[in-house]
């Protein structure tokens, strides 16, 4: 019978089919080897025996290299010293497809040097295979169904925005262009104006996919293609706006700690490939998302904010934005993560609503993670009133001709509304504990990297 490894608990006793590949081996004597057997969905130890096999089924298996894929038949028992639980007494092994003896991600034994950064990025398509990596994506995978979950229970309708528009919404300078049968259109920066009209529509709604940024950034926080979940509320305050946010990630830390512990277990095992040491334990890890989802979140002004920047060591100028040392000393003096609103005008996008109270700000926030991963969210009110608009967008030196589409939200039925967007990626850094934003994406995209 053909089974998962994933399964395989279920199969104690039994004899049993599996498909997948040669993760390492190891051969203890001449009628004695060791497989560690994966097929997407978890590994386990395939002990082969020659008195068991056979002659020719434990040549086929002594002959297995690194990643080739492979049929496996075994009986499955439980054994509390495997690391899985389980091992498979191998009865069969035919092999599928071979993989040459020159794959490029051996293991690397210990006192050996780790494989380099560029070198991993660029076997990208095979580094994925690796444990380490295979638990980010799925982690990756289910903080994506968890907040998913999220706005499903509150009532949100999913909107898809387009990927190519005419506009730009976050400012022209980190715009990618390209041709669009002989006029310029853009790969989009934010879904954020096409969700302001479709709230007025549905009352709560969200997009979910990927933002494009030519920024010429080249830290460990930064990709120029990245996904991003961007809810819209009609009828929003900037207090329902940052209640909303910290119960979207309350609900979702506390998904992961009753569900996906696990995988921030495996992602630290050092037993992988390392990219780049990471800064904390799961430990460590577990014990911050606790924090985070039972303890109530940080509010500060920003002018509050500079406060505590100074007294850190870092002051800024009035009006400045943040920068990575700036949000890693902000958050020194706390274990949760921190809101930072009611920003100047002038830090911001031209969309904002400024603060009744005092026209210099408006009415924003970012939320700005623990342990140095950096703003996961950006928030706001957006301005409602058209004629106020159409002066910020004159400001802003945008063509009003291309925003007339947008003013018509505010000409019929204009109300206040506001949202926030969050990036993914920043995301799944944060719970994992992933050092690097270029772990947790399939295959990333900076300005020096365009494949694989």
């Amino acid at each position: 019978m053909e089974v998962l490894i994933s399964e395989i608990a279920e199969q104690v006793g039994r004899s049993v089919t599996l498909k997948g590949w040669v993760h390492n081996k190891r051969q203890s004597s001449k009628k004695l080897l060791f497989l560690q057997l994966r097929d997407g969905s978890g590994t386990i130890q395939g002990v082969v025996a020659l008195n068991e096999i056979g002659e020719a089924g434990f040549d086929a298996a002594a002959a297995a290299t690194l990643e080739c894929s492979c049929e496996v038949d075994g009986l499955v028992r439980a054994d509390n010293r495997a690391p899985s639980g389980f091992e498979l007494t191998v009865t069969g092994f035919r092999l599928v497809g071979p993989s040459p003896d020159d794959y490029p991600l051996q293991p690397r034994g210990k006192g050996e040097e780790a494989h380099g950064a560029d070198f991993l990025l660029n076997h990208r398509h095979l580094w994925l295979r690796t444990p380490r990596q295979r638990a980010i994506m799925r982690l990756r995978d289910r903080t994506v169904f968890h907040l998913r979950g999220f706005f499903d229970s509150r009532g949100f309708t999913l909107i898809d925005s387009p990927i190519l528009t005419a506009n730009a919404c976050e400012g022209t300078s980190t715009l990618f262009e390209v041709d669009y049968f002989g006029r310029p259109a853009y790969l989009s920066q934010s879904g954020q104006l096409y969700v302001e009209p479709a709230c007025q529509a549905l009352r709560k709604v969200y997009c979910f996919g990927p933002s494009f940024r030519a920024e010429k950034s080249f830290t460990r926080k930064h990709l120029t293609e990245f996904w991003m979940l961007e809810p819209e509320v009609a009828f929003q305050t900037q207090d329902g706006n940052l209640e909303l946010q910290e119960a979207m990630l309350k609900y979702v830390v506390e998904k992961v700690l009753d569900n996906d512990a696990g995988l921030i277990a495996d992602i630290h095992d050092k037993r992988g490939l390392d990219f780049a040491a990471d800064e904390e334990s799961a430990e460590e890890v577990l014990a911050r998302l606790e924090r985070a989802r039972d303890e109530a979140f940080v509010r500060l002004t920003y002018d509050e904010a500079l406060e505590v920047l100074k007294k850190n060591g870092e002051p800024l100028e009035w009006g400045d934005d943040f920068g990575a040392p700036h949000e890693s000393a902000l958050v020194r003096d706390f274990d949760v993560p921190v809101f930072v609103e009611r920003w100047p005008a002038q830090a911001k996008a031209f969309y904002m609503e400024p603060d009744p109270a005092d026209e210099r700000y408006v009415l924003c926030d970012d939320l700005i993670a623990t342990a140095g991963y950096g703003e996961l969210i950006g928030g706001s009110i957006r301005i409602h009133d058209i004629e106020l608009l159409k002066r910020r967008i004159d400001e802003h030196k945008l063509d009003l001709a291309d925003f007339q589409w947008y003013l018509d939200v505010r000409r019929y039925g204009s109300v206040p509304h506001g949202g926030f967007g969050l990036g993914l990626e920043r995301l799944v850094q944060w719970l994992g504990g992933v050092r690097h934003i270029r772990e947790v994406i399939p295959f990333p995209r900076t300005i020096k990297r365009l494949d694989p």
